[in-house]
């Protein structure tokens, strides 16, 4: 292959669109590899995390509601396409890499016109609407989920399964083996729902926890993601309880606060799941109900069906449920054992070389094995 012509990586400005593709351009980058980002003017790109990624912006707008919003989605990808042509006569890429997200429509349509390799990479367990709009076309898709709704089965034979790549420090927690908890001991249970915590959580949680047995309730120790007009009503009634809890809008030490938990309760996007997979952690997982195309679902169902989370949706989420599972769990170190086995069992933490791999051997012509790449 010709190692001078770069590798381009197309990338809406969201985290979960964005970190795949640095963890790709970081192992590129060791393989003697260039790449270039391409993504929209708001995209946050890789900054100072990789200052050998020349970075290059175009017109794109995402699917807003109303006629006036999907016009203007319209006119930016049109325009966006246009700069993207320009982009792809000037650099000549040896191939392109798209990561979802309207602002990687315009450069992967530019080089599917143009006959440049293509490869997708989709993070959830549906297809999410911009590649669906280049998957026809794409001469590679590689998927975080041994099952993707929206890839027909006519797609398998251009479908690998490479995983979802995970931060470094996510990563480390595999020799962090799951500490289990004991029949008397501290029994850890860390609560997220984002870099702001999720609202139904900051409610709920507290009323769940006041539920549980005196003896189990005694025990556990909280740490709690939540909104910052819910943290003193939250610790109030945890104060109440005798419950020793720790609330905060955001921990920034998020890999230790994992490597510490016994069970997990928080969303289900791509990220999360890869994380927890990855780090070997049980968790109960309640999607996000306004996910787009209900994604967070079919992530969730994934690794609940894989043994290593339970599913929960917001809409049965009540104190009672949440008690009644939580107790379950909570005193049952064998089943949590389990789970977090499981959940080990089905990462997959090579994801970012899978990645590579994929995408140098579309580059050199050979084929891939459906379904997956040799460990």
């Amino acid at each position: 292959m010709n190692q001078t012509r770069p590798i381009v990586l197309a990338a809406g400005g969201t985290g979960g669109h964005m970190f795949p593709a640095e963890a790709l351009a970081r192992e590129l980058l060791a393989r003697g590899r260039r790449v270039v980002l391409v993504t929209d003017i708001r995209g946050k790109a890789f900054g100072d995390a990789l200052p050998d990624v020349p970075v290059e912006r175009i017109r794109a707008a995402t699917a807003a509601p109303g006629l006036t919003g999907k016009l203007r989605m319209v006119v930016e990808l049109v325009a966006g396409t246009a700069q993207a042509r320009g982009l792809m006569r000037s650099l000549d890429p040896a191939a392109v890499v798209g990561f979802g997200g309207y602002p990687s429509v315009p450069t992967v349509f530019a080089a599917q016109q143009r006959g440049i390799p293509t490869i997708l990479h989709e993070q959830n367990a549906v297809l999410g609407r911009a590649n669906r709009l280049m998957v026809r076309r794409a001469g590679l898709i590689c998927t975080s989920f041994p099952e993707v709704k929206g890839l027909g089965t006519a797609d398998g034979r251009r479908i690998v399964r490479t995983g979802n790549p995970v931060r470094a420090d996510i990563l480390a927690l595999r020799d962090c083996p799951y500490p289990a908890p004991t029949a008397h001991g501290a029994v850890t249970l860390l609560v997220t729902g984002g870099s702001q915590g999720a609202a139904v959580f900051g409610e709920v949680v507290p009323r769940a926890v006041a539920l549980l047995p005196e003896d189990l309730r005694l025990r556990l120790k909280l740490v709690q993601q939540a909104r910052t007009e819910n943290i003193e009503t939250a610790r109030s009634a945890y104060i109440t309880m005798g419950v020793q809890a720790e609330l905060a809008p955001f921990f920034r030490d998020m890999p230790a606060r994992l490597a510490g938990c016994h069970l997990m309760i928080g969303r289900s996007g791509a990220g999360t799941v890869a994380e927890l997979a990855v780090a070997g952690r049980p968790s109960i997982l309640v999607p996000y109900p306004h996910a787009m195309d209900d994604h967070q679902t079919a992530n969730a169902r994934a690794l609940a069906g894989a043994g290593g989370a339970r599913l929960l949706p917001q809409s049965e989420m009540s104190p009672e449920s949440l008690s009644a599972l939580l107790a379950a769990l909570l005193a049952d170190p064998a089943t949590l054992s389990s789970m977090a086995k499981a959940a080990f069992a089905w990462s997959m933490p090579d994801a970012a070389q899978r990645l590579a791999d994929a995408v140098l051997a579309r580059i050199d012509g050979v084929s891939t094995p459906a379904g997956g790449l040799a460990a």
